[in-house]
């Protein structure tokens, strides 16, 4: 039998191979520890996923999207590539159609931030931007009728993730923890976008027959917390939200309610607030998504000490704050928009460090 690859699979075999030697360079990202003088007993921990080369957790996602499109064969050399996104996802594919010399498009909300745009750009691809009651993945598949590879990150994020291994985000937080204090956290709490990550890690931790529970922090009203209620799969959200990425405004086909043990409803104003305060305690700037974890973790950590309880809680830094410069840390761009995080942030700030 011939090991010779056939010709028209030769160019996916060497565009897979770039990938595993990615994979192979990009160290884990860094497990940060912190404890609280407001939570006594309970040790927080923060996965640094804006240390990706990309700037984001979506970095892991981009890349098994391409796999999982090059591997079912949809993907060919010198095809362009297209995905709908309101940014950071955005981001990581650019970077990865780069590496494999790939023309990419994005499709992306208007209102996206604009350094979000710019980094795009910066990477070679094209943004097309739509404005609001425009479908983003309507138009994606729109260009994918043209002869484009939709990556489709809302409809495949899920199943293109490896959830039993791998190097997943649930893989790497269990192993980081070994030796610490409580090696198996009570929660791991994250947001969902596409539903990737939660699905992965939820999925990862029955797997393993861990006792660690997992909660969605969501944006008050956004389509998860609405959907998981009732684990309504055409939920639609009940609010608009100024934070980018997850409060998704309509259950996404990566929603898998059930590996959900808790969500965590978050105001916007407190969002903000904790992205800001995440900036006086870790020393750097992380964007709104991840002040969203952080309030979900006080959240979950005072009903911990109400009960008794002590142990440890994991969230996720997902993306830079400098992405955020001209929206979510501009004053007058908040003003604008009904926003005033000073009193929360100082409530928070109170609670967190018993101030």
């Amino acid at each position: 039998m011939s090991d010779h690859i056939p010709s028209e699979r030769a160019w996916a075999a060497t565009a897979i191979a770039e990938l595993h030697r990615e994979a192979a360079r990009s160290a884990d990202t860094h497990l940060l520890h912190m404890r609280f003088a407001g939570f006594p007993g309970i040790d927080f921990y923060f996965k640094d996923e804006a240390a990706h080369p990309t700037g984001s957790l979506k970095h892991r996602l981009a890349r098994s999207l391409f796999l999982y499109a090059l591997c079912n064969g949809r993907l060919r050399e010198g095809q362009a590539v297209v995905d709908a996104s309101s940014g950071s996802t955005a981001i990581s594919e650019a970077w990865f159609a780069r590496l494999l010399g790939l023309p990419f498009v994005a499709v992306m909300p208007a209102c996206t931030a604009p350094a979000k745009i710019e980094a795009v750009l910066a990477l070679g691809g094209r943004c097309e931007l739509t404005e609001a009651g425009i479908c983003t993945q309507a138009r994606a598949r729109e260009i994918a009728d043209e002869g484009a590879c939709f990556l489709d990150q809302f409809g495949l994020a899920e199943r293109a993730t490896d959830w039993r291994g791998n190097n997943n985000i649930a893989e790497s937080i269990i192993e980081q923890l070994a030796r610490e204090p409580h090696p198996q956290p009570a929660w791991i709490v994250c947001g969902a976008g596409t539903g990737g990550t939660s699905a992965t890690i939820g999925r990862y931790l029955r797997y393993r027959g861990l006792p660690t529970r997992l909660c969605v922090a969501e944006p008050a009203g956004g389509s998860f917390a609405v959907g998981w209620r009732d684990r309504d799969p055409r939920a639609v959200a009940s609010r608009a939200t100024l934070v980018e990425g997850i409060g998704r405004p309509k259950a996404e086909p990566g929603f898998v309610f059930d590996v959900v043990d808790a969500v965590v409803e978050i105001e916007d104003v407190d969002s903000i607030a904790a992205m800001r305060l995440l900036e006086s305690v870790l020393g750097r700037r992380y964007g709104g998504s991840s002040g969203t974890n952080l309030a979900a973790c006080m959240h979950l950590a005072q009903a911990m000490q109400a009960h008794g309880e002590t142990g440890s809680i994991i969230t996720l830094l997902c993306d830079r704050g400098e992405r955020y410069a001209e929206t979510l840390f501009d004053d007058a761009w908040l003003a604008a928009h009904g926003i005033d995080p000073v009193r929360s942030q100082a409530q928070l700030s109170s609670r967190l460090l018993a101030t």
